[in-house]
């Protein structure tokens, strides 16, 4: 299956929309391992997912 969007770097940005930030991954030091609810690495998902639909929309609209 071939991606059909150009990859980011061939993109000319737009200073007024900038792409999003993927979120940073936390380190796994930074889980403490006691089933904390919601752990860090749950709130990550839920940023990079929120990151994920953010540049699927920012890139629809560079199209």
């Amino acid at each position: 299956m071939q991606n059909d969007k150009p990859p980011m770097h061939d993109i000319a940005v737009d200073p007024a929309d900038p792409p999003p930030v993927r979120p940073v991954e936390p380190d796994a030091a930074e889980c403490c391992g006691e089933g904390c609810v919601p752990c860090v690495f749950d709130i990550y998902e839920q940023a990079l997912e929120r990151y994920q639909i953010a540049l699927a929309a920012w890139r629809e609209r560079h199209a």
